[in-house]
Formats: structure tokens, C-alpha cells, sequence
């Protein structure tokens, strides 16, 4: 069953740090991650946006590992997030260049978890 899960817990321990590090302090994480200063509160609001939906999403993953019903909708869900990211990754690469490496690898981890997802649906689809 752990192996069926894999992509979910994976993409949960990463996501769900990642929300909290963007939403709960963006005053004190924005300017290490991405050299500028969050001082307006519609700033803030958008950081935290993403902290909810970040959150959401990971809670999704969590009810697809403990409750079987939910394992496919939420592995889809899985899948077009990760596959989302990639491609609004990639738009930014095409307009605005080649992103830190921190931020490149990042890419690359969202295109293997969106990859994995897809193959994870696809063989364990019908044994629910």
C-alpha cells in the first residue's frame, strides 16, 4: 500500500513545509528566497493564498492515502498540480529566463512527482 502512496506522501512532505515556509512569516522568508521585501498587505494576502491552497491540496493528498475511495481523484489532483507548476515554470523560463538553481531544480522534482503520479494512476487505477 506504501508503494500505491508513494507520489502522495512524497508530494505531502514536500508541499506541506513549502506552504508553510511561503504563508506563516513572508516577511522573513520572501526577502532568503526571492531577494525582495514583502511590505503591503496585499503581498502578504498572496503569500498566504498560496499558503491555503498549498494546504489544501496537501490535505486532498492526505484523505487519497487514508481513505481508498479518494486515492484516484486525489492522485489526478496530484498529477495537474505538479503538472501546473511545471508548465507555469516553464512560461517564466520562455519569458523571463533561466531562474536560480534552486528554483531550476525545483522544475525538475515537479516534472518526476507529475510523471510519477501519471504512472501511479495508470497501474493502480482498477485495483481499488
Amino acid at each position: 500500500m506504501i508503494l500505491k502512496n508513494l507520489h502522495l506522501i512524497i508530494s505531502v512532505l514536500i508541499v506541506i513545509p513549502a506552504a508553510l515556509f511561503y504563508g506563516l512569516f513572508p516577511n522573513e522568508t520572501a526577502p532568503i528566497l526571492f531577494d525582495f521585501e514583502v511590505q503591503s498587505t496585499d503581498l502578504k494576502n498572496v503569500f498566504r493564498a498560496i499558503l491555503g491552497l498549498y494546504l489544501a491540496f496537501s490535505t486532498f493528498w492526505i484523505m487519497g492515502i487514508l481513505k481508498p475511495d479518494f486515492w484516484k481523484m486525489a492522485t489526478l489532483s496530484n498529477f495537474i498540480f505538479m503538472i501546473g507548476l511545471v508548465a507555469g515554470r516553464m512560461l517564466s523560463m520562455i519569458l523571463d529566463g533561466i531562474p536560480s538553481p534552486a528554483f531550476s531544480y525545483g522544475i525538475i522534482g515537479e516534472l518526476i512527482l507529475a510523471i510519477f503520479a501519471l504512472y501511479q494512476y495508470r497501474k493502480y487505477k482498477n485495483s481499488i
